[in-house]
């Protein structure tokens, strides 16, 4: 008898195994074919990374507006900065003492060689929003 239920249990084991053979094989494709579409996307989301950094670089060297990252709602240009300062009538160092930045920030902000961080951003929106005479008030204190 016992030899009867040993062959039983291999014979079942084999069975089992044989099905199961099928099954994994399946899942082994559906996983090399998910692999193999995961790095196609990676390769995908790189290029498009890639060409949004050299979308960026080509923009800034041809003086157009560039969106900070950081604040969305707000957008830098250096010809409107520029600009904002002659309408107030202060010079580099006045406007810089006004932002609370160093000239040379704001001498780069105007030539497009650089761009305000999100922070400073919020206080240029401020001062955009000023006229003359509350601008020479803020200085004076």
């Amino acid at each position: 008898m016992s030899s009867l239920i040993n062959s039983l249990k291999s014979e079942i084991a084999r069975v089992a195994r044989k099905e199961l053979k099928d099954e994994l094989l399946a899942l082994r494709k559906a996983v090399t074919a998910h692999r193999s579409e995961i790095a196609a996307l990676k390769r995908e989301v790189k290029a498009l990374a890639s060409a949004v950094k050299a979308g960026t670089r080509a923009s800034k060297a041809r003086g157009q507006e560039v969106p900070a990252a950081a604040a969305p709602g707000i957008r830098f240009s250096a010809a409107r900065f520029a600009a904002l300062r002659a309408k107030l009538g202060l010079s580099q160092a006045q406007l810089a003492t006004l932002l609370g930045v160093s000239y040379l920030s704001v001498h780069k902000w105007e030539g497009g060689k650089a761009q305000p961080r999100a922070a400073q951003l919020q206080k240029i929106a401020a001062v955009m929003k000023m006229g003359k005479r509350e601008a020479a008030k803020q200085l004076e204190a």
